[in-house]
């Protein structure tokens, strides 16, 4: 959430960078006016409360004088009225006020590329070269409806579109993919976490998703719980209302979990495989850290991410999102895309991304300077570390070989019980 002060001090300059995130200036005007009413009701409202205070006290020395408090009690009634009616309007106000607030998305960081949409993201660097098949290649649901390890026909029966059931080594081949994945983060000094998969509408609304993005979740009806849509959320909500002492920081959390969306909004895209999922593992890297240092966190965020594509050699470019394309809470944000031979394209599997001061002010979250002794909001990051079926489909397009099979990297191979291969069934 952003700071009303700011925006009172800076509107100028904060309505040109929220315009290139797609907020309408008459927005920023609304709010703005609905800023000077309140303050205008704050005077009124303390100057009759002033003058109710003298006029009870004139009625309390007529009464000890003797004298008539009536005209007393008559102003000190109008007052009361008054008080009464400013209070209302000011409620009415304030509820609007927030309404705006918690709908206008996070400013861009100074150096995010002006952009409308995917199409202005920047690149910033490539690794790995995409291996040159001389066979026909498939894509990974049909490599693993052959290999009997993905099963999407008895998902969709169980439950529906965009379910599916891990088999044998496919399952195997997920828990090694994300085990892996937090084995890795640890050595980086992340410390795992197993998180409620379950979180309360305070929760929700920490992050950013609630309340502009609610139709994208799946709330359990008559009660107040979500299903996590990513374990950024609870991770980041671990602190939430709590002041963090500063040398402890900063702090690094990583938690495999599954996430639910409901995808609202993307019919028709990816129907097929395990790009789109209602339901899917992702293992999460969340990190707390002083604002003067964050933006050197996210770097280290970002390589934290890139370190397993590199050792589970997957082709990969690193791009950095355009402002009409961030996420409603970034500030700044590097996607990673991994290359899929099947679509000849890269897709997203990680995005790593610097919140600022955005969430902590809406969960108020902070923490003491050991330096001047000051409570402040803290910076927030999270990021993909990465989203595990993905990277499972990467593996099944980018290792699959002409007889069918699919070779297992070999990081991967300890947490297989040495298999190196998925083979057809015979």
């Amino acid at each position: 959430m952003l700071d009303l002060k700011h925006i009172r001090t800076n509107f100028d300059a904060l309505a040109s960078d929220l315009a290139n995130r797609g907020v309408e200036v008459d927005i920023l005007h609304k709010l703005k006016k609905l800023d000077e009413q309140r303050r205008s009701l704050l005077v009124k409202t303390e100057t009759a409360k002033a003058e109710r205070n003298t006029a009870s006290a004139a009625i309390a020395q007529a009464k000890r004088q003797k004298e008539d408090p009536s005209e007393a009690i008559s102003a000190m009634k109008k007052l009361a009225a008054e008080i009464k009616q400013f209070d209302h309007e000011l409620a009415e106000i304030e509820e609007k006020l927030q309404t705006i607030l918690w709908e206008l998305p996070n400013i861009p960081a100074k150096d995010v590329p002006v952009g409308a949409d995917e199409s202005d993201n920047v690149e910033v660097r490539r690794w790995g070269k995409p291996k040159d098949f001389d066979f026909d290649i498939k894509a990974h649901w049909d490599i693993g409806e052959a290999l009997e390890i993905l099963d999407w026909e008895r998902g969709g029966k169980v439950t529906g579109s965009r379910f599916l059931f891990y088999k044998g080594l496919g399952a195997q081949l997920e828990r090694a993919v994300y085990n892996f994945m937090l084995d890795e983060h640890a050595k980086e000094g992340y410390t795992e976490v197993i998180p409620p998969y379950m979180v309360n509408h305070e929760s929700m609304f920490g992050t950013g998703q609630y309340p502009k993005f609610k139709e994208d979740t799946f709330e359990l009806a008559a009660s107040d719980y979500v299903l996590i849509p990513t374990a950024e959320v609870p991770l980041t909500n671990y602190y939430r209302d709590e002041i963090l002492d500063g040398k402890d920081l900063p702090v690094y959390f990583t938690a495999m979990s599954p996430s639910f969306r409901s995808e609202a909004g993307s019919a028709g895209r990816d129907t097929r495989g395990l790009i789109r999922l209602h339901q899917f593992h992702k293992v999460e890297m969340v990190k707390f850290s002083k604002p003067e240092n964050s933006y050197d966190e996210l770097e280290k965020m970002t390589a934290n991410a890139e370190n397993i594509l590199k050792k589970l050699g997957l082709p990969y470019r690193v791009i950095v999102l355009c402002t009409g394309d961030m996420g409603f809470s970034a500030a700044k944000t590097y996607d990673l895309e991994v290359w899929l031979p099947a679509q000849n394209t890269y897709r997203e599997i990680s995005s790593c991304s610097n919140t600022e001061d955005f969430q902590a002010r809406r969960a108020q979250i902070r923490y003491r300077d050991e330096a001047d002794g000051k409570v402040k909001l803290l910076h927030t990051l999270n990021g993909s570390g990465l989203a595990v079926g993905r990277t499972v489909a990467a593996i099944l397009e980018n290792y699959q070989n002409e007889d069918g099979s699919v070779t297992i990297p070999e990081v991967l191979r300890p947490y297989m019980k040495g298999t190196d291969r998925i083979p057809l069934k015979p």
